[in-house]
């Protein structure tokens, strides 16, 4: 009992569990809501008048829908009240209510007396959380003992950009060298939760950072030379207007390039590990040159597949505006060279990059750890003994 308590990969998950506890505690150090005479609950709509919508040409609107809305949580919960929901013309930002929709409202009150309640959008909590509890048991059923671990490490990286990474931008703190050392912590809590306290783990979290650092140079490197301003990111000329003029937008633009690919990178730094340690286990006798050889080929159909996976990630969320392209006549030249395309290819060669050269390192120094004499020679003993203990049990039979 003793013996498993002490053990090194327990005793991981339970610091990280701590830190992940730690993490949800702490402030981040800026007010969840600005407006203390205001709050925020679900609701279900009534009723809706739409005499005051009309449409301004296709399916955008413009006007006010009144909605009779029933407060279904906090201090106003079973009340109903009249709330407005206004119509700017733009469709990614309007929304349309129908009877028996879930709500969320904000609700402005003075001395408990209600004043104003807007409808901000569609209540989706609920749903959110029923998707990932299907995902959790999903993972926990195929997985076992390591999905639990994963679900550690999905919870910490979330905790670790909430609580962390965006206070730490907003105070004005260096992009670059506070996003590498997020991007560090999370890649040796992943990889030792997920792999455990071992020689694979460590070849895997070298290899990472390697791939990582190589990234973040050219990163900086290409992102100064593209000439791209960090404006080009979601909503960042809003965050500027809220009072943070002095924030490096560039910077952070350039930090986010190496973020997005880290996952990647720990990806296939894992995956060339965990092979060649199973190569190990299944021939100890292996040279190290040849655990190398194995592990290039293994790089090689790996990066083959994760390379592609970058570009789909990455051009997905684009494939509007290269329809807009398409049917205007774009010529391919100007596209090339449009700031927002210019930045997603600088995304995806620049993650690539960091995929190529992880496989490489990540297989010659998992061959060196993995076929050192000592190790080796642990693990013969321990094949010797289980083999021992297998025939045992068949004679106990």
């Amino acid at each position: 009992m003793k013996k498993k308590l002490l053990n090194p990969d327990r005793i991981f998950v339970i610091v990280v569990t701590l830190l992940v506890i730690l993490l949800f505690m702490i402030p981040t150090g800026f007010n969840d809501n600005a407006y203390p005479n205001s709050t925020r609950a679900e609701a279900l709509v009534l009723e809706v008048d739409n005499s005051n919508v009309y449409s301004a040409g296709g399916t955008v609107l413009q006007g006010t829908q009144v909605c009779r809305v029933k407060i279904l949580q906090g201090t106003f919960k079973g009340e109903e009240y009249e709330a407005l929901n206004r119509f700017t013309g733009k469709l990614e930002f309007d929304k349309v209510f129908t009877e028996n929709d879930r709500a969320l409202v904000v609700i402005d009150f003075l001395d408990n007396e209600v004043q104003h309640v807007n409808i901000i959008d569609h209540y989706r909590i609920n749903l959110e959380l029923i998707l990932f509890g299907a995902f959790v048991v999903l993972l926990v059923t195929f997985a076992g003992w390591t999905g639990i671990k994963a679900i550690i490490s999905f919870i910490l990286t979330i905790l670790m950009i909430w609580k962390v990474l965006i206070p730490s931008l907003l105070k004005g703190w260096n992009p670059i060298i506070v996003s590498l050392a997020i991007v560090v912590i999370l890649t040796i809590c992943i990889i030792t939760l997920v792999g455990g306290v071992n020689r694979k783990s460590l070849a895997a979290i070298l290899g990472s950072f390697s791939g990582s650092l190589l990234t973040c140079v050219l990163a900086i490197v290409f992102g100064k030379l593209f000439k791209i301003h960090g404006a080009v990111l979601p909503f960042s000329e809003s965050l500027l207007y809220s009072g943070y003029a002095n924030l490096n937008l560039t910077d952070i633009f350039i930090a986010g390039i190496f973020i997005a690919s880290a996952g990647a990178v720990m990806d296939v730094a894992m995956d060339i590990s965990t092979s060649i340690h199973e190569i190990v286990l299944n021939n100890p006798k292996i040279t190290t040159k040849d655990a190398i050889k194995s592990g290039f080929q293994i790089g090689r159909a790996v990066i083959g597949t994760m390379t592609t996976t970058l570009l789909l990630a990455y051009s997905g969320g684009y494939v509007a505006l290269l329809m807009v392209f398409m049917a205007q006549g774009t010529p391919v030249v100007n596209i090339l060279n449009l700031r927002y395309v210019s930045a997603e290819i600088l995304h995806t060669i620049v993650g690539s990059f960091g995929l190529v050269t992880v496989a490489p390192f990540t297989a010659i120094l998992a061959s060196f750890l993995l076929t050192e004499t000592s190790y080796v020679t642990n693990i013969v003993k321990d094949l010797n003994n289980n083999s021992k203990l297998e025939g045992d049990l068949k004679l106990e039979h």
